[in-house]
């Protein structure tokens, strides 16, 4: 697992540090953490919402009234709703997706757990997501959550990421070594 000053390098990192480390002392980061799920949902499904936060053409008071307005409508909380204001002020929205990122990450790494993104070529059910997620615990010594992605490109197989390490066994990674393999023999 990458350390604290990885987690929190640039201008995310600076916000990230400073929301977690509020919603930690106020003893609401299970609050903090669901409000930002919201938000990254609300970013996932709207393209307008993603354009606001990162186009340059809207002015600093368009991104405030509509970032107030979104806050005020999903309910979100003071710690969130504060930083996200002070952002779209100081014009950092764009980095609104990393900030929720790094302020998971640093809720995770503070809960003891590690994070593993996980990327398969078709949806994990919830039983074998559990399963993979016992067997890394049981590799690293921690609680392990993942994050899970689908890419059917990779045909087959996993390929998971744990802080600096990887392992890929996905189908498409075989067949690209074989082909080397081959190239290399003929």
């Amino acid at each position: 697992m990458s350390d604290a000053s990885s987690l929190t390098s640039g201008v995310a990192g600076r916000y990230a540090t400073a929301l977690f480390e509020i919603a930690n002392e106020a003893s609401v980061l299970p609050a903090v953490e669901a409000d930002l799920t919201a938000l990254e949902a609300a970013l996932g499904e709207s393209a307008e919402l993603r354009d606001l936060i990162s186009s340059p053409i809207y002015t600093r008071e368009q991104q405030s009234n509509v970032m107030a307005e979104l806050i005020k409508q999903m309910n979100i909380g003071s710690e969130v709703g504060n930083t996200v204001a002070l952002m779209a002020t100081k014009r950092r929205l764009f980095v609104l997706p990393q900030l929720i990122t790094a302020v998971k990450a640093l809720a995770s790494q503070a809960r003891g757990e590690i994070s593993a993104d996980v990327t398969a070529a078709k949806k994990l059910t919830k039983a074998q997501q559990e399963s993979l997620a016992k067997a890394l615990s049981k590799s690293v010594g921690k609680d392990v959550t993942i994050n899970m992605a689908v890419d059917e490109s990779i045909i087959g197989g996993l390929i998971v990421k744990m802080g600096s390490k990887m392992i890929d066994t996905s189908v498409a990674s075989k067949l690209s070594n074989l082909q080397n393999a081959m190239k290399e023999v003929g």
